[in-house]
């Protein structure tokens, strides 16, 4: 009988770990949201279908229609629509017009007012924007079309932003936060972004103090399905992540909360970032964000958020979200340490532990962890050489990330079967040993260098139990041992996948890693499994499926299009031109254009700015068009207090989208680009000689105002590009063949023409 419910938990196990999935988001069965609120995801999803029906990135033709729509679906509920216009360089240095769409809801109190921010602009060039931030357009305007329906005054004032050119720079942002009067009746921020077209929907808060008091509010709000974690928050902090809120908070002291999902990477600013592909329980999940908390906080004290103490939290099934003071860290770790050192001597006197045995627990653990983390180190790098197209998709998750996953997951659980096969002769509290002392390792790192990961001791004290009934009882029950894993699963299984989806499958490492970490955890059960030898078998066999799997969708089809780039470059001063591409594996559209025979590696002096720092890889000859390049005048030349004072005009003779500048190693103390100042510490921390990039609305000129040694002489090199290349009536390119999308973050299918000033 003890037998089948130990071998019936194996079956729980894996609907545990299907269930610390299946609860982290809205079903398309749950209606949830328009029951409790009133918030219509297929009304949501028709705002999405128009505003993604074009790119519409600033500058380009769709932007002020995509515009007009929002401003009109505002004005339709009754409220009125102001447009806040000007222009802003932002932290990087990307200089562009913003027009932003602001309204207001009067409340019937007069303490801070609740901001619901998101975005209006895609990504250029060719991004039509579904998600990134068409779902965050649609989310507020569908939330807000339900609150008002209520036909309830809120107390506090409720702001509606929805900035421009937060692609560019956050620049709409910058506009709004630092311009505009209404930022400072702003008491809190809740801003809806997408960085992918599914998945659930993460919460990550932006503070400049403590969290304390935002999520205690937030629990109060009791959003359904909050997936959240101080362990993103704390990384979050150290890292140089940016979203419009950001700009609030570091320059208003402004904090708030982001809510955005990350699945489906590989749709993120490309054309297929469409209302086709939006996974719409994602929106649904975004809806379940922000009425709750629309509700509550448009009747809060907005101006008693801010704290000093952070809090541990994260979300856990049924329990929805748990939280504790950081406080009890420490005393945490500690109680665990005194828990392990009590049941340590308690079974070495009592006999149920040895020594050899303890020392031959270690063996296992560390081959697992060497291993599994050695294979997961290594994986991309193999995986592209063995598909270097792979390399083209710039942001590092192709459209068979997921099934690299689920590879490197079996590979590491079949490593672990058959590492502890070997450990027959070896008692399993003796096995628990070497696991629980290196876990009570990693939580005092945690506990040291990354607090927001201090609940990582739970899932250990979950372990420290097992081993104490262990000590007690030859047999434990199996279905115990199961009950005290599923805090280890339904913490460490979402990271699994949750980690290589955020950071790329570079870091397919934190997959192989926390199946092994989780494995240990498991080790109450999986340790007494008696046909581990087939169960690793079992596990190979599932990664050499999921890796056929992976090959056969390896291919690049219309629906998992191969991303592609072309420009022509037109070299004012050396009357040459030439044909180039970022990609490393020529796509047949690319090599027609090229011509493979004459193609060679480019040595382009500068890197065209972009998300990746991405470098144009090859260039072949290519016949001189008659293109007319910009005009370039110098204002004025002036030289005071050893400071030579430049103004340059450049102005453009053709439709144009883009214009980036660099300077050679000649210092520029300051500049300004149409009356607007670029920032000290950009000037100073600036790297590869870009000196900004303007982005054209309406074929604006740029009057530059440079500041520069005396005696220096002034170097730039100018790149105009406008994104015509295809529909230029001079270049004669075909359309792309449907297997073939524009690669994003690259300057791409664009002519541009060089110039080089020198004065």
């Amino acid at each position: 009988m003890n037998k089948f419910r130990l071998w019936i938990t194996l079956p729980l196990l894996i609907l545990a770990v299907f269930w610390s999935f299946r609860t982290l988001m809205p079903s398309d069965s749950n209606t949830s949201v328009e029951d409790l609120y009133g918030f219509s995801t297929s009304r949501a999803l028709e705002h999405v279908k128009e505003i993604s029906r074009k790119p519409h990135a600033v500058g380009f033709p769709a932007h002020k229609e995509v515009r007009d729509y929002i401003v009109s679906q505002l004005e339709s509920m009754g409220l009125e629509v102001s447009l806040q216009e000007g222009y802003t360089a932002g932290d990087w240095a990307n200089y562009s017009k913003a027009v932003n769409i602001v309204t207001r809801i009067e409340g019937s109190g007069d303490g801070k007012a609740l901001l619901l921010l998101t975005h209006y602009d895609s990504n250029p060039h060719s991004s039509l924007g579904a998600s990134d931030a068409g779902s965050g357009v649609a989310t507020i305007l569908e939330g807000i079309r339900a609150f008002l329906e209520q036909q309830k005054t809120p107390t506090n004032d409720v702001i509606i932003v929805i900035t421009d050119a937060e692609e560019l720079g956050l620049n709409g942002a910058d506009l709004f936060a630092n311009k505009h009067p209404w930022t400072s009746d702003v008491g809190l921020v809740l801003n809806f972004e997408a960085r992918g077209s599914g998945g659930p929907g993460y919460m990550f808060m932006e503070t400049n103090r403590g969290n304390e008091k935002l999520l205690k509010e937030f629990v109060k709000a009791n959003p359904a399905f909050p997936v959240t974690n101080s362990l993103a928050y704390s990384i979050y902090k150290l890292l140089p992540n940016d979203t419009d809120l950001t700009v609030f908070r570091e320059d208003r002291d402004i904090e708030g909360f982001n809510f955005a999902f990350i699945d489906d990477h590989f749709d993120y600013h490309t054309v297929r970032d469409s209302f086709e592909r939006l996974d719409k329980n994602s929106l649904t999940h975004q809806g379940s964000y922000l009425m709750p908390l629309l509700l509550h906080f448009s009747e809060s004290d907005l101006g008693q958020l801010k704290s000093l103490n952070d809090q541990v939290y994260f979300n856990i099934p049924v329990f929805n979200l748990v939280t504790y003071p950081f406080d009890w860290i420490w005393p945490m770790w500690w109680v665990a340490v005194v828990m392990f050192i009590v049941l340590l001597l308690f079974g070495l006197k009592n006999r149920a532990l040895s020594f050899k045995g303890i020392a031959k627990g270690f063996i296992p653990v560390l081959a697992t962890l060497l291993i599994n983390g050695g294979i997961g180190y290594y994986a991309w790098k193999a995986i592209t050489t063995i598909y270097p197209e792979y390399n083209d998709i710039l942001h590092g998750f192709p459209y068979n990330g997921h099934t690299y996953i689920l590879v490197m997951v079996f590979l590491s659980l079949a490593i672990c079967f058959w590492l502890y096969r070997s450990m027959k002769t070896v008692n399993l509290p003796d096995l628990l040993i070497a696991p629980a002392l290196l876990w009570l390792a990693i939580c005092w790192g945690v506990a040291q260098y990354l607090p927001g990961a201090g609940y990582f001791v739970i899932p250990l004290y979950a372990l420290l139990a097992s081993l104490m009934v262990m000590l007690y009882q030859k047999e434990p029950d199996p279905l115990l041992m199961w009950f005290l894993a599923l805090p280890a699963i339904f913490i460490y299984a979402p990271f699994i996948s949750m980690f290589p989806v955020a950071l790329g499958l570079k870091m397919l490492v934190t997959a192989t890693v926390f199946t092994t970490l989780l494995f240990w955890l498991l080790l109450p059960l999986t340790a007494r499994y008696t046909k581990k030898k087939m169960l690793g078998t079992l596990c190979l066999l599932s990664c050499l499926i999921a890796l056929v799997i992976s090959h056969f969708q390896s291919n690049f089809t219309p629906d998992k299009a191969k991303p592609s780039s072309l420009v022509y470059i037109l070299d004012t001063d050396e009357k040459k031109a030439r044909w180039a591409t970022y990609e490393h594996v020529l796509s047949d559209w690319t090599s027609a254009t090229l011509g493979t025979e004459k193609m060679t590696p480019d040595k382009m002096e500068n890197i065209i700015s972009s998300k990746y720092g991405s470098r144009i890889t090859y260039s072949s000859p290519a016949p001189l068009k008659s293109i007319e390049g910009p005009v370039v005048t110098i204002e004025s030349d002036t030289t005071l207090k050893k400071m030579r004072i430049l103004e340059i005009g450049i102005f453009p003779q053709r439709s144009v989208n883009r214009l980036d500048i660099y300077t050679d190693a000649t210092p520029v103390n300051e500049a300004s680009v149409n009356g607007i100042e670029l920032s000290e510490f950009y000037l100073k921390q600036r790297k590869s000689g870009r000196l900004l990039t303007h982005y054209i609305s309406d074929n604006d000129s740029t009057m530059l105002k440079l500041s520069i040694p005396a005696k220096a002489e002034l170097n730039l090199t100018l790149y105009e590009a406008s994104n015509d290349l295809i529909e230029h009536p001079l270049m004669g390119i075909p359309p792309r063949p449907e297997d073939n999308i524009p690669m994003p973050f690259v300057l791409n299918d664009a002519v541009i023409i060089k110039k080089t000033i020198r004065h």
